[in-house]
C-alpha cells in the first residue's frame, strides 16, 4: 500500500513538474521566427515594359539567428536581392525584389517563397500588378 501511494506521489509529482515546463516551451518556442512587416505589394496599373521594385523588411522576432538558405521565384521575370549573413535575433534585414514586366499582359501576382532555418521554414510574399499594353506611338 505504502509502494503504490509512494508511486502515485511520484507520478503526480513528475506531472506538476513537467507540464509547466511544457506549455512554456510552447509560448515561446526555441528558434529562429521570420516576420514581414507587409505581405504583399500591389503595383497596380503598370504599361508593359515597365520595371518595379519593392522591398519586404523583416524582422527575426525569434531567439536565434535566422538564416535564409534560399528566395524562390515563380519566373524569371522577377529576380530577389537577400542576405547571406545570419539575422540576430530582433534585428531586421530586407529582401529587394524586381519584376520586369516585358513580354508581360494583364493581371500579376508573382509568389516570392522565403526559405530559412525558422520554425516558420517557409514563408510567402508576393508583389501585384496589372499590366496594360504599350501605346503605339502616333508618328
Amino acid at each position: 500500500m505504502i509502494r503504490k501511494f509512494f508511486a502515485l506521489s511520484l507520478i503526480l509529482a513528475g506531472f506538476v513538474l513537467i507540464g509547466p515546463a511544457q506549455s512554456q516551451n510552447e509560448d515561446s518556442p526555441e528558434g529562429a521566427e521570420i516576420t514581414f512587416a507587409e505581405s504583399s505589394k500591389n503595383f497596380g496599373d503598370i504599361t508593359q515594359g515597365d520595371v518595379v521594385e519593392h522591398t519586404f523588411k523583416f524582422e527575426n522576432t525569434g531567439n536565434q539567428p535566422l538564416i535564409l538558405s534560399n528566395v524562390l521565384v515563380t519566373c524569371g521575370c522577377t529576380a530577389t536581392n537577400w542576405p547571406r549573413d545570419p539575422v540576430a535575433p530582433g534585428k531586421s534585414a530586407e529582401i529587394a525584389v524586381r519584376f520586369d514586366s516585358k513580354g508581360k499582359n494583364g493581371a500579376q501576382n508573382k509568389i516570392i517563397t522565403v526559405v530559412s532555418n525558422a520554425i516558420n521554414p517557409r514563408e510567402k510574399v508576393s508583389i501585384k500588378s496589372n499590366v496594360l499594353p504599350k501605346k503605339k506611338d502616333d508618328t
